[in-house]
């Protein structure tokens, strides 16, 4: 293993020399994603000799805002939206200059029912979400199951929610600790459609509670194996009470923050810098890049395990498969709607589900299943600017623009591995279609069109965020989600740190800190905090 660091570069930060074998670090964090980053900072400020290596050219991973259209003052947060899961403790414990906006709205579900355009509306406001769903089903019943069934994933959140950033439960642990056993039967036992089937009768209700359980999760309501329960669990998890706000000047404010904790806590970070590769004895490592060979006791990866493998030169695990359709575009004004019952920037202020009925999903997994683009894609849609006016420019605020990003659901990345990019048109094409159908006029007479003269619109497949990201298959989370407990057979006392807090690899001193850990996925820095504490224990 090489020697000490030089002293110029711990003080500075500085690049060394290509080649150059560089000295010892307590923790060399392989990825500046926002994990890595809650990670670098949590070790920093305990006193740990800290380097990230990030491959891109900027920290923040998938958490970044961009300015996408030339032309136009307006950041995007390009490929993760909304923040649910982030705990205020990792806030807290870093001292972020970091906030959130709750959204006014819910969701908003268009459809038609006998020729007649109406919608579901879930406001705050409860006295006028009871009218909406009498609107829409003529009686009081879905909402008083909806409140029901609400209530009890509110209860599983306040229970579960705390429990990730500490030591993993067993099963019969967090069992005893919800406390519900028909919560527990119904979100961790049998499959959601049944529980969803029980508590409600309208198609569109039963599609816009399922929603949750799809996101980047190409499944369907009565899978066995319950990947659309972990799914579901994480998304009603968020913050204890489930609620998914929006990130107060883009979602890049929040790795922003985060990079400016961890320098200030003493952490270096280098960009424009790969890691090609990692050894280790299972006491101490080495990290290769191109600008150096960086040795340490622990190596924290904030990358996938199937990109962790090929570091190590070991066999990969099976590949993931992402599935979704990621869209960003700029909107001169937002688009009148054929429900005239409801305001655009009301039904736009939530997220806006397109084609989400009950059946409409299932008909839309059944053909993608079997290699189809959807006849009738389903999407949601969410217009950051409603809530958040600071990431536009003061004059296209003023004018009315606004930024708006939709997530295509069931596309998985098995659908573009032919023929991409007109595979990738179409899908867009058909998707903006059924959007259309519940509009008073098309949205492409609202895009707004950039410097260049083309319409401010940018649609990204699973391969393309695979390859812009590094991310296995597109898969959002990197490998599949799993219940956040470990085995009832594994004797606590007797486990490391590592598997005790669910950041564990094959090599004692490797640690996953990425969204392929345990209650990894989604933006919440859990993981980085868990890989953190782990490698503290040491």
């Amino acid at each position: 293993m090489p020697g000490t660091i030089p002293d110029a570069a711990h003080r500075t930060g500085a690049r060394p020399p290509a080649g150059q074998a560089v000295g010892a670090y307590d923790a060399v964090i392989v990825g500046g994603g926002h994990n890595g980053l809650v990670a670098a900072a949590y070790l920093a400020r305990a006193g740990r000799r800290v380097i990230v290596l990030e491959r891109l050219g900027r920290t923040g991973g998938a958490a970044v805002s961009t300015r996408l259209f030339p032309g136009f003052d307006a950041r995007v947060s390009r490929y993760a939206y909304l923040v649910g899961l982030l705990p205020q403790k990792i806030v807290k414990d870093l001292g972020l200059r970091f906030t959130v906006r709750r959204r006014a709205v819910s969701s908003y579900s268009p459809t038609a029912r006998a020729g007649r355009p109406t919608g579901l509306l879930v406001e705050r406001d409860q006295s006028r979400t009871r009218a909406s769903f009498a609107r829409l089903t003529g009686s009081d019943k879905e909402f008083d199951s909806w409140q029901r069934f609400h209530g009890m994933t509110r209860h599983v959140a306040e229970r579960v929610f705390p429990t990730l950033t500490e030591p993993l439960p067993t099963r019969a642990g967090l069992r005893a600790r919800i406390d519900d056993r028909a919560a527990w039967e119904a979100l961790f036992e049998r499959p959601l459609g049944e529980a969803i089937e029980a508590a409600f009768d309208d198609d569109l209700v039963r599609g816009t509670m399922l929603t949750d359980a799809l996101v980047g999760t190409f499944t369907h309501a009565h899978d066995t194996t319950l990947r659309q329960n972990r799914c579901f669990l994480y998304h009603v998890i968020g913050g204890g009470t489930g609620d998914w706000n929006v990130p107060v000047g883009g979602m890049g404010a929040l790795t922003d923050a985060l990079a400016d904790a961890a320098r200030s806590a003493g952490a270096h970070i280098l960009t424009e810098c790969e890691a090609t590769h990692i050894a280790t004895d299972g006491h101490t490592a080495e990290v290769t890049s191109p600008q150096g060979t960086f040795a340490a006791r622990h190596v924290l990866v904030n990358a996938s395990p199937h990109e962790l493998a090929r570091l190590l030169g070991e066999p990969p695990p099976p590949a993931a498969e992402g599935s979704q359709l990621k869209v960003n575009m700029l909107l001169r004004r937002l688009p009148r709607l054929r429900d005239t019952a409801v305001e655009p920037h009301t039904a736009f202020s939530g997220t806006f589900h397109i084609s989400e009925g009950y059946e409409e999903l299932e008909t839309a997994y059944r053909q993608a299943s079997i290699g189809r683009i959807p006849s009738a894609p389903p999407s949601e849609i969410y217009c950051h600017s409603l809530t958040d006016p600071s990431v536009l420019g003061t004059a296209l605020a003023r004018e009315g623009y606004h930024t708006l990003t939709l997530f295509g659901l069931h596309t998985p990345s098995r659908l573009f591995t032919t023929d991409h990019d007109a595979t990738r048109e179409r899908l867009l094409r058909a998707t903006l279609e059924q959007l259309d159908s519940h509009l008073a006029e098309p949205l492409a007479d609202c895009l707004a069109v950039d410097s260049d003269g083309r319409p401010c619109i940018e649609a990204k497949s699973p391969l393309d965020l695979e390859g812009e990201l590094g991310l296995p298959g597109g898969n959002i989370f990197h490998s599949a989600l799993e219940f956040p407990y470990r085995d009832d057979t594994d004797n606590g006392d007797e486990l490391s740190a590592a598997a005790r807090w669910g950041v564990e690899t094959a090599h004692p001193n490797i640690l996953l800190c990425g969204s392929g850990a345990a209650r990894g996925g989604l933006v919440s820095g859990i993981p980085g905090h868990n890989a953190a504490m782990a490698a503290l224990s040491h």
